[in-house]
């Protein structure tokens, strides 16, 4: 039997603070930017953005493949590509730290250096654009002739609602 993470000892509250995805605009994305590509946004790319939607928590691939297979096995591969695609689309990130990926439904500049927080006790994943951490990474990169493509950092701590919870 697969281990659901919904039913870990991360607790039920987790579901109380998710950050909804407005699903409709991110998959509007998705589309466009298959459309823009000449790609087609195939009926696996659309099942796999529409669960990390729909989950609002990030997801690993063989989660992601678990969940949408029925009387058919999805394959870890047909959701890796699909991923992939979603990734170069802007509509999802991938936390390095866990393996995982989440939806997201705002844009971001070329470039831009985002932070992502995430509670080590719900697994919820804030992400925000910092101009003064992206200065620091040019000038720390810089000292050393390296040039960041994508840069993200992963802070892990813990959210404001779980910080605020009582001890029980």
């Amino acid at each position: 039997m697969a281990h659901d993470p919904d039913q870990s000892s991360r607790g039920v509250h987790a579901d109380a603070h998710r950050h909804a995805i407005d699903a409709d605009a991110v998959q509007s994305r998705a589309r466009a930017y298959a459309t823009s590509k000449g790609l087609p946004f195939t009926a696996m790319r659309q099942r796999v953005l529409a669960l990390l939607a729909a989950s609002g928590k990030p997801m690993a691939a063989y989660e992601i493949a678990e969940k949408l297979s029925d009387a058919r096995r999805v394959q870890a591969v047909q959701v890796y590509r699909a991923l992939e695609f979603l990734q170069e689309a802007g509509c999802v990130h991938r936390l390095a730290s866990q393996s995982s990926y989440f939806a997201c439904d705002h844009l971001h500049g070329n470039g831009e250096t985002v932070v992502f927080m995430v509670c080590s006790q719900c697994g919820a994943v804030q992400e925000a654009a910092s101009d003064l951490v992206a200065r620091g990474l040019r000038g720390v990169a810089k000292t050393t002739g390296f040039k960041p493509l994508h840069p993200i950092i992963e802070l892990e701590g813990e959210c404001a609602d779980c910080t605020s919870e009582p001890v029980r």
